[in-house]
Parts: structure tokens; sequence; C-alpha cells
């Protein structure tokens, strides 16, 4: 299977990925956790469909420690008790912000106010800034059908 547009042949795709990459900088630089970085990039990738981001994300998070039984268990965080309650509002507030298309409010003032209980502003920043991210990712690759399988811990 091939991409249907080369991302990184492209000129002006291969520049807006470059500063969509840049751009997560200032979240991996901030306080917000690692691991609730990674469960909340695979959640999204998860919902959206982005086969290429599900495998980088639970790769990446493999080789930095995370166990198989969260990395399994992240689709059905609800029902699983491997994830802090931190964690927790951290994938709700994901699964609210990757849908707003689907709920007439968008994100409920519950799960922010679940999420600020653990997080303070700027990792609530940081979070944000995260699910904004990755959604952004998501599309890029769902839109162009990037290829799953082949990605390799640090490749990018």
């Amino acid at each position: 299977m091939d991409a249907r547009l080369n991302l990184f042949g492209n000129q002006i795709a291969g520049k807006f990925v470059k500063h969509l990459v840049s751009s997560e900088k200032a979240v991996k630089d901030s306080e917000l956790p690692a691991a609730t970085q990674e469960l909340v990039k695979i959640r999204a990738s998860q919902i959206n469909g982005c086969g290429f981001c599900t495998d980088m994300h639970t790769k990446e998070a493999t080789a930095a420690g995370e166990s198989s039984v969260r990395l399994n268990l992240v689709a059905a965080w609800r029902e699983a008790t491997v994830f802090t309650e931190a964690e927790r509002a951290a994938l709700e507030l994901t699964e609210q912000g990757t849908r707003i298309a689907d709920a007439a409010g968008g994100v409920t003032d519950e799960a922010w106010e679940n999420a600020a209980k653990h997080y303070d502003e700027d990792q609530l920043a940081a979070l944000v800034s995260l699910i904004a991210l990755i959604n952004a990712f998501n599309r890029v690759n769902v839109i162009v059908q990037q290829p799953a399988g082949d990605y390799q811990p640090g490749q990018f």
C-alpha cells in the first residue's frame, strides 16, 4: 500500500509536517508526564482510525518502557484498572476533544473540571495543545492513507 501523497517528497506537505513536528516541542518540554502524552496520542489516533499514528505511538511508548497491558487497554480505559485518575481524566478530555463534532456541547465542563483537578494550568495548556496536534497529524495521515506497520522507534 502506498500513500496517496508523499508527505516528505512534496515541498508544501513537507514544510507543513515539519512545522507540526516543531510545534510539539512546547508539549514535550512541559511538565505533562511523557506517559500521559503517549496515551493521549494513542487514544486520539485510535478514535480517528489513524493506523500510522497508532503504530508510531504504541511503538514509542513501548520503547519508553510502557507495559503491553496498558497499551492493550487504552481503547477500553474506562473498564481498565491500570490507569491513574489523572490519566483517565486526560483520556476523557482527549476523547471529547477528538469527537467535538459528535457532541453538541463539545468538551463538557465536567471533563474539563476533572482534568483541572489533576493538572495545573501549564499542563492543561500542554494537554489541549497535544490533543489538537495529534488530531491534525491523524487527519493528514488518514486523508493521504499513510500506511502503518513499518515505523521504527525514534525514526523521526
